[in-house]
């Protein structure tokens, strides 16, 4: 028979394991919320309406996760504060660790003085993989080039670092001043990009204020879509290998790694 007293002591151990267990889950779920870097906004007279345009950046904390089904709320306010228009958008998915550039753009009947950007929290999910399986999409051969009504015309390439085709890739550019504030963007999309064959995209930012000075141009690609699958299939298919190129030098005939190791054993 068990002693009351040592069956007191084990009670009190499960009840200390529980609430140690139970205290701590909640800690390892609590993710942060997304952070909304930067955002700009222009307006331009365009008949008997107003052309809203913006842009912003939103950045992912958690190494782990994919911020889904985000949401931004776009609001324009006249001088007055009166809301003249209300437009919800929304967003890709945020991939762990990073950051998402997005661009919009909505007409008004009456002129904002104000607009501004906010979201709705993300719905968090697990990454399949580790952070570092999910690549970046490289962009090359960027030009960005005034035209005469005073938009910007931004051209270039963007690649597939993943085995699989990606259907459909969103390209975003975001313009900026020689100080590094953002001025606006534009955004638009490719589609069927294969690996080893990078197409061409080309966009147009409108919107600018007059007298606006682009000191350099920002542009990123990501899968289309509000959840992560899309980003995760290709992952899960694997990634293209960094050097395809047949070495042109002959082998070594004795592996120097294997001298080094069996004379510093020595």
């Amino acid at each position: 028979m068990i002693p009351r007293s040592r069956i007191v002591s084990l009670l009190a151990l499960g009840a200390i394991c529980l609430a140690g267990c139970s205290s701590e889950e909640p800690a390892q779920q609590q993710l942060k919320p997304l952070t909304l870097m930067e955002q700009a906004s222009n307006v331009v007279k365009s008949g008997d309406a107003y052309t809203v345009t913006w842009s912003g950046v939103l950045a992912n904390g958690n190494p782990w996760h994919f911020g889904e089904h985000v949401v931004a709320t776009v609001v324009g306010k006249d001088a007055g504060g009166r809301e003249v228009f209300r437009m919800d958008q929304p967003l890709d998915a945020v991939p762990p660790g990073g950051s998402l550039a997005f661009t919009g753009e909505t007409t008004a009947t009456a002129k904002p003085a104000k607009v501004n950007v906010e979201y709705r929290p993300a719905q968090w999910r697990q990454a399949s993989r580790v952070p570092s399986a999910f690549r970046p999409f490289p962009v090359s051969r960027v030009q960005t080039i005034r035209q005469k009504d005073g938009s910007y015309l931004v051209t270039g390439y963007v690649a597939n670092p993943y085995r699989l085709p990606a259907s459909s890739l969103v390209v975003s550019a975001l313009l900026r001043d020689a100080g590094g504030k953002l001025l606006g963007g534009g955004s638009t999309f490719v589609d069927d990009v294969q690996a080893g064959r990078p197409p061409r995209f080309i966009l147009t930012v409108t919107g600018l204020p007059a007298g606006s000075k682009v000191g350099r141009t920002e542009v990123t690609a990501r899968t289309w879509g509000s959840t992560a699958r899309p980003y995760e299939e290709l992952a899960m298919g694997g990634a293209m290998p960094m050097h395809t190129v047949k070495p042109t030098t002959e082998p070594f005939q004795t592996d120097r790694g294997s001298e080094l190791l069996s004379g510093s054993s020595g």
